[in-house]
């Protein structure tokens, strides 16, 4: 009996710290109807529509207004100082990613789609990073919602500049027996669907994926105190690391975007 009761403590108290760390790891990848800013605030969401990534979606595009409407001065013949260092950032999605994937008529024309891709995933990935504040990249809803953009150019849009017909026609590889088409146009069809899921998941993983590795290693030391130190050290390299992935996920999800709807915009391409 001492000895049942001597272990039960001890396993209580290692639930009590792991249900610990996961409240904690949930708390800052989870959405949530409150915004809970120790010492500061705690803010309770009353409206339906509103929530903490909500509430993040409404802070990238305020950022992003304020920049582009206040900062970035694109009258000035020598770009300096934040122009010219968004400049780099807008002549390469321009250059490399719309010109390169759509040509150069529809790469310009569809340029400030991809811009805003760009700018708007990279914001929303940095403010993840940011204390108290959440990523709302790490949503589903919000990716498949930004994925759904996408695949409203690679349907619509697509009918819109190449008809109805020429649309279908994107799905037809020349050269392919007819029996083989009857099977290979709805497959064709459906990769629609899959490359948008395919964004979606994508964006969605590695931002989740890194806020529950920092957030573990950090509510490590949340719950057991001086003895997991050590674990702050790995958290702030995969903070670091993480920097340079919101960068990365922000271009890799331009970049396909831009990939898939050129196919379907210049199939004979």
């Amino acid at each position: 009996m001492s000895a049942s009761g001597a272990a039960e403590p001890a396993a209580s108290s290692g639930e009590v710290k792991m249900n610990a760390v996961t409240e904690y790891i949930n708390h800052h990848v989870l959405n949530s109807d409150r915004w809970h800013v120790p010492g500061l605030f705690d803010l309770k969401f009353e409206l339906p529509f509103l929530s903490l990534h909500s509430m993040m979606l409404l802070i990238a595009a305020f950022l992003l207004l304020y920049v582009f409407t206040r900062l970035y001065r694109k009258q000035d013949k020598v770009p300096s100082g934040l122009t010219n260092f968004l400049e780099i950032f807008i002549v390469f999605i321009r250059d490399d990613i719309c010109i390169s994937c759509l040509g150069k008529e529809d790469g310009r024309r569809m340029a400030p789609l991809f811009l805003n891709f760009f700018f708007f995933i990279l914001v929303l990935n940095l403010l993840g990073l940011v204390p108290f504040l959440a990523s709302a990249t790490a949503n589903l809803s919000v990716t498949a919602a930004l994925a759904s953009i996408s695949l409203f150019f690679m349907t619509l849009g697509a009918m819109q500049k190449n008809g109805i017909s020429g649309w279908v026609k994107a799905f037809i590889p020349h050269g392919v027996p007819p029996a083989i088409l009857v099977m290979l146009v709805p497959i064709e069809m459906i990769g629609v669907l899959i490359k948008c899921g395919a964004l979606t998941i994508r964006l969605f993983a590695n931002m989740l994926a890194g806020h529950i590795v920092i957030g573990a290693l950090i509510g490590l030391i949340v719950a057991f105190g001086a003895g997991a130190y050590p674990a702050a050290a790995l958290a702030v390299g995969i903070y670091i690391l993480k920097i340079g992935v919101s960068l990365l996920q922000a271009y890799i999800f331009t970049l396909l975007s831009a990939m898939f709807i050129g196919q379907i915009y210049h199939p004979s391409h």
